[in-house]
């Protein structure tokens, strides 16, 4: 062993320590918050609202617990403190429940619904034979392969989520590496092409990133979007974002050869009978799914109902199985569903409109507005999960955008996409740096030119399309 375990257990009381300080240190900001909001014209429930919105903002941003559970913390504390008819709020018998439905809610199961196509698509080795396919019609010019990775990445991640899609990617990317020189910039421009097309596709669609979700969950009583209206308004910037991208890091990162071996560049998939046919299943139930999404207006079937055909075809046919699921990201919906809970909370007491009416926006423009609520939320996710980045400026945006709530808050979960400053900012980030391949600056240097690309673009196509 490396470590005695007197070394292990007094390591393990280190870390216990240091938690336990984040803890009080984020209980005694939240005292704080709520000592100060007396001393304005704050009912006693959005105080407390703002106790929790405090406490949550700060244990998501020094991760003194893991974000779920800080979800879930939110949820208890909401039931506790608002919905009992001995609570601040509770007016009734069942008033709790409306924290705790949202881990039912509609835009759960159709997350839940994407994570089961991820999974099935993996397992049956769907995704490394379209990666294999796309790729070798790319060609073998250094070009062409990175247009063709960051492709094959970015539709993925508008499907799947994008730590899976770059998981995926840099597996089949990792021997292309291998017969590169070693000082070939075009090897940190490959790894950094994967980890950004795989953020900025999750823009794409609603299951494509937990911000869209959440920023449709709160647009959902006020103007709801279907999966094809938020396509529309989260498509094209997102394709413009990576032309550019992909442009940068051609000029930033040249390639010193002009060809590159491909040969058993992709690991091997099972080609059995029984496992090409579980994929021609994947492929048809994949293909019939997104037709129902994008076609929703001509059917009138809600996207949540059409992600149970992946859930119920995939688990009755066994092509998923109890391992399989208990894999699948439930982290990920518990986060989700904390951030609902939270803004229902923050918009029913009125702890938005207060916040927003802090702010000099008289006589601001609401291009202005839109434009700064991106950028922070972009700056904020930087350094936090964008996630929890969301869960807390959604509601904010929402009341600032009175009357435009869905230009203001979908710019604003497209540039919680755009944080890739630090290798800790996104999933792929962290699985490109963990290669070894490339330094932070990097990220920084790219992370930084997207942070202001995407914002920008994110919010004049919003406005052109939604209208401020």
């Amino acid at each position: 062993m490396d470590e005695t375990v007197p070394g292990i257990v007094d390591r393990a009381k280190t870390l216990a320590g240091g938690r336990t300080a984040k803890v009080i240190g984020c209980l005694a900001f939240a005292c704080g918050v709520l000592w100060f909001s007396g001393r304005s014209e704050l009912e006693s429930p959005a105080r407390w609202t703002l106790f929790v919105v405090a406490l949550a903002a700060a244990m998501w941003a020094t991760e003194a617990i893991p974000a779920f559970a800080v979800a879930l913390l939110v949820i208890g504390l909401l039931i506790l403190i608002l919905g009992q008819p001995s609570s601040i709020l509770g007016e009734g018998p069942g008033e709790w429940e409306i924290y705790a439905a949202t881990l039912g809610s509609p835009l759960i199961w159709l997350f839940f619904g994407g994570f089961v196509l991820a999974a099935a698509a993996d397992k049956t080795g769907l995704s490394r034979v379209m990666a294999r396919e796309v790729l070798r019609r790319f060609g073998n010019h250094p070009k062409g392969l990175l247009a063709g990775g960051m492709t094959v990445t970015f539709f993925s991640s508008m499907f799947i989520s994008n730590t899976a899609a770059a998981t995926m990617m840099i597996a089949v990317m990792m021997p292309i590496l291998g017969v590169l020189p070693q000082a070939d910039r075009f090897r940190r421009g490959l790894l950094l092409g994967i980890a950004f097309a795989a953020n900025v596709g999750g823009m794409g669609t609603v299951i494509g990133s937990p911000p869209n979700a959440i920023a449709a969950g709160a647009l959902q009583a006020i103007r709801p979007v279907d999966f094809f209206g938020w396509m529309l308004a989260a498509v094209p910037p997102a394709v413009a974002s990576i032309v550019l991208i992909y442009l940068y890091l051609l000029y930033r990162y040249p390639a010193s050869v002009s060809h590159i071996d491909l040969s058993g560049f992709v690991s091997p998939v099972d080609g059995s009978d029984g496992m090409a046919n579980s994929r021609k299943g994947v492929i048809a139930v994949f293909l019939i799914t997104i037709g129902l999404w994008l076609t929703q207006s001509l059917h009138g079937v809600p996207a949540p109902v059409v992600a149970f055909l992946p859930i119920c075809a995939f688990c009755s046919a066994g092509i998923l199985s109890d391992d399989d699921i208990c894999a699948i990201r439930w982290d990920v919906l518990l986060l989700i569903a904390g951030g609902l809970s939270l803004g229902l909370a923050v918009t029913q007491t009125g702890v938005a409109i207060w916040m927003v009416g802090l702010l000099p926006l008289d006589q601001v423009p609401q291009w202005v507005v839109v434009s700064s609520l991106a950028f922070v939320t972009m700056a904020v996710s930087n350094v936090m999960s964008n996630t929890a980045a969301a869960n807390i400026l959604v509601p904010i945006g929402i009341a600032m955008g009175a009357g435009n709530e869905a230009a203001t808050v979908i710019p604003m979960a497209l540039s919680a996409s755009a944080a890739m400053c630090l290798p800790i900012s996104t999933p792929p980030n962290a699985i490109a740096y963990g290669t070894g391949q490339l330094r932070s600056w990097d990220l920084i240097e790219g992370g930084l030119w997207i942070g202001i690309l995407v914002p920008i673009l994110a919010s004049v196509w919003g406005g052109l399309m939604l209208g401020y």
